[in-house]
């Protein structure tokens, strides 16, 4: 899609035809082999093991429109504090197409969309998002913060309004046929079956993509065109999906789209949460204030964002481990050493290492280590507990899984990403 590099706002009048075989079979290639099954049970390798066949038969019904959208299975995945969020699984087929359109609408937006978006883009992670954010503050552009929280927003999206949005690029009557049929999904929770009017189902491919369209024109070009020029001082938005914070260098801009904000989220049928939504002051401290009251803190991509004095004697901003998501890190690792403590010890260990791997490689930002050597402190002592507890006929004992532990280390914490740069 070379065009849509040279020209960001161009509009497109043929794309249908790019959701070819090929296309298809590339999107069944990046499927992940082990993803949940949808309504139908059928598994990834299953249907890989016909593919010609299948993605012929697919292609077949998606030239004559007689394509139709399986239902979608609603799981709950369990959140803080007893709350869950809604995942949507949809069928291996309905994944194809959704990762093909993914494909073609990347392709058409990317060049689009701003420096401001971090989330589910090419190229582009939360570590990109907290860099900037710590830039900004390190520059002393974010004495004053707005932390935002849109509620239910993916469930919340208007579909009229999102489609009015995809035609300002996308004039192919095909595709955007195939973008509702995505959209327009029954959903199947339980036995209880319905067929929502609003949203796009989370869990689903397709709804990252467009999540960051509906943000970028409620947001993301609002703030660049309309926001920016208004102010007085500097101002930086950082978004990451639906979380974002926006900084300020002036008190009286910060209170003036503080103002506007939660009107221009209405007008597209998003709500900011009120609890959750709060302009503070973040001013850096001074070398005097050491050991004196700090500025507020306030959380992003389950970090906790801070003054932290430096050892070169200045205060700088510090990221470290949200204190709820350090809970669950710990709660879990020891509530799958209690499941799976009769396993043998060689996959416990595997299985252990992973998880502290995945950890570290998200948690480990400059200044975090002392969070995330409590994590591995945790998975130690509870591996010993349960392994401990296999065999009421011969206990382990310290020195025993001392010597396991230098013949099966687990990973170490280590920093993986500096804050520093671009």
């Amino acid at each position: 899609m070379e065009r849509a590099k040279r020209d960001p706002e161009a509009r497109f009048t043929s794309l249908a035809h790019l959701l070819d075989e090929d296309a298809l079979e590339r999107a069944y290639r990046r499927l992940r082999k082990k993803a949940a099954v949808g309504v139908d049970g059928v598994t990834v390798k299953e249907y890989g093991q016909q593919l010609s066949r299948n993605l012929q038969d697919l292609h077949g019904r998606l030239r004559s429109k007689r394509y139709r959208h399986k239902p979608i299975v609603r799981v709950h995945i369990p959140k803080e504090h007893g709350k869950t969020r809604p995942i949507g699984i949809s069928s291996t087929e309905d994944k194809i197409v959704q990762e093909a359109l993914r494909e073609v609408l990347e392709a058409i937006y990317e060049s689009s969309f701003r420096d401001c978006s971090f989330g589910f883009r090419p190229g582009r992670n939360a570590h990109g998002a907290m860099r900037r954010l710590h830039n900004v503050l390190y520059a002393g552009e974010g004495s004053w913060m707005i932390e935002a929280d849109i509620q239910t927003f993916f469930d919340s999206i208007d579909r009229k309004m999102l489609m009015e949005m995809l035609r300002e690029r996308i004039a192919d009557p095909s595709l955007l046929r195939l973008v509702g049929k995505c959209l327009r999904v029954g959903v199947l929770d339980g036995t209880e079956y319905s067929e929502p009017d609003q949203g796009t189902a989370q869990g689903s491919v397709l709804s990252p993509l467009l999540g960051n369209v509906y943000l970028h024109h409620v947001l993301d070009l609002w703030f660049e065109r309309d926001v920016l020029p208004r102010l007085r001082g500097k101002a930086h938005l950082v978004r990451y999906a639906d979380d974002f914070v926006i900084c300020f260098s002036r008190e009286d801009d910060a209170k003036r789209v503080m103002g506007v904000l939660g009107r221009r989220f209405e007008r597209f049928g998003l709500h900011l949460h009120p609890n959750k939504t709060r302009l503070f002051s973040f001013r850096r401290p001074s070398n005097g204030d050491r050991g004196g009251r700090r500025p507020a803190t306030f959380d992003f991509l389950g970090f906790t964002v801070f003054w932290q004095w430096k050892r070169g004697g200045w205060w700088g901003p510090g990221f470290k481990t949200r204190r709820a998501r350090l809970r669950r890190a710990i709660q879990r690792i020891y509530n799958w050493c209690r499941r799976h403590r009769h396993r043998s010890v060689k996959e416990q260990h595997a299985a252990l290492c992973r998880r502290l791997r995945g950890h570290f490689n998200y948690f480990g930002v400059s200044g975090n280590y002392r969070s995330l050597a409590v994590v591995w402190y945790w998975a130690y002592q509870a591996w010993f507990k349960w392994l401990r507890r296999r065999s009421q006929k011969k206990h382990l004992t310290w020195d025993r899984f001392e010597g396991l532990i230098k013949v099966l280390p687990l990973p170490v914490p280590r920093i993986h990403v500096r804050m520093w740069g671009p």
